[in-house]
């Protein structure tokens, strides 16, 4: 029988900030709601002029072709006087764009011009102030352009090899046989429609 010790798995370094929490062990429903209980915790990343903020959590727990994301995080849109928070995503973003590119696409143009610029790595708020952004329907391009700041900053943590923010904004995943594909789910395709729309 072998002695040597089995290594130990799921290993991290890297700092955290602990917050002292005690709950008395109960009965199973009454322990239960008091983990329930407890707040979430996150860095606030993005004021919005409307009182929201953009909050990242970490971690996040990504699992990617079976491998954790070790430094992970979460993009979330919070509302401090309704206290919800929105897992903000490509998905939704994009549905956005396209509801305000089926109203607007003229603006809807603009608004993704500015978000090129928060994509190779303009500040949002610098952006916001040099550019006027009409909203036609949905969320405030503000919000966008500052979710996507750090979207686009999780998926190239996530994907280190180059394509991180691609993703989104070329449209491009990687298949079963770890290639990169078009997906056509991108903002530059929105941006290509939207202009072939306007022909």
């Amino acid at each position: 029988m072998s002695t040597k010790r089995k290594a130990k798995q799921n290993i991290y370094t890297h700092t955290i900030d602990i917050t002292s929490l005690s709950i008395k062990n109960a009965e199973k429903e009454g322990f239960r709601k008091k983990l329930e209980e407890i707040a979430y915790k996150g860095y606030e990343v993005e004021q919005i002029s409307d009182g929201r903020k953009i909050v990242i959590t970490k971690p996040g727990g990504k699992f990617t072709f079976g491998t954790i994301r070790r430094e992970d995080f979460m993009v979330w849109t919070y509302d401090p006087v309704q206290k919800t928070l929105w897992l903000i995503s490509h998905k939704n973003i994009l549905e956005d764009l396209e509801e305000k590119g089926s109203i607007d696409p003229m603006e809807t143009l603009v608004i993704i011009s500015a978000l090129e610029k928060v994509y190779k790595g303009e500040e949002p708020e610098d952006v916001l102030k040099d550019t006027i952004l009409k909203n036609p329907v949905g969320e405030s391009p503000e919000v966008l352009l500052k979710a996507y700041k750090w979207i686009w900053g999780q998926e190239d943590v996530n994907y280190p090899d180059g394509k991180g923010r691609a993703m989104s904004w070329e449209g491009i995943k990687k298949n079963e046989k770890r290639e990169w594909e078009k997906t056509g789910q991108g903002i530059l395709d929105l941006k290509e429609s939207l202009k072939q729309n306007l022909k």
